[in-house]
């Protein structure tokens, strides 16, 4: 039950944070919600980045279609740093999502926590973090940053960071 309710919110979020990623002249992503409400609980730094590499959690990954239309999708992903910044990286199968970072170069990605089953604690997801990609291209950093040298990992700096919600 407790998965599905994290996957259920994950989810939630994807459909509310996609116009941070559709729109080129409305920034949802910064100004979707005028209070942060689990600011308190956001993710930064290498908390977050410990948190993904946990593998456990919800995961995801929101594209642009090519006809406009939302994509967002279940992919487990990891994160690097390098030089004080925090890059997100993917080994994606061949995919619609693939094709859309690909083809943009841009996505919106979510980390949500697993909520503590501690006596107490919030049933619901309320950390993690919002994450606004770029797509490395720099062939020297992309070098740096691929130490285990696979030839389908993708890279992407994370540019803007939010609170859940």
């Amino acid at each position: 039950m407790k998965k599905l309710l994290a996957l259920g919110s994950a989810l939630v979020l994807a459909v509310s944070a996609m116009p941070a990623v559709l729109a080129e002249d409305t920034d949802a992503f910064t100004s979707a919600s005028v209070s942060s409400y689990y600011g308190d609980f956001a993710l930064t730094g290498d908390e977050l980045m410990n948190a993904i590499n946990s593998f456990s959690g919800t995961y995801l990954i929101c594209t642009t279609n090519p006809d406009g239309t939302a994509n967002a999708g279940v992919f487990i992903f990891a994160c690097v740093k390098n030089e004080d910044k925090y890059y997100i990286q993917m080994g994606l199968a061949e995919n619609q999502t693939k094709q859309n970072l690909l083809r943009t170069g841009e996505a919106l990605a979510v980390y949500a926590a697993t909520p503590s089953a501690e006596e107490g604690a919030k049933p619901y997801i309320t950390a993690g973090a919002r994450m606004k990609l770029k797509q490395v291209t720099d062939e020297e950093l992309l070098k740096v940053l691929n130490t285990k040298n696979s030839e389908t990992a993708l890279f992407f700096e994370i540019t803007d960071l939010l609170p859940l919600g």
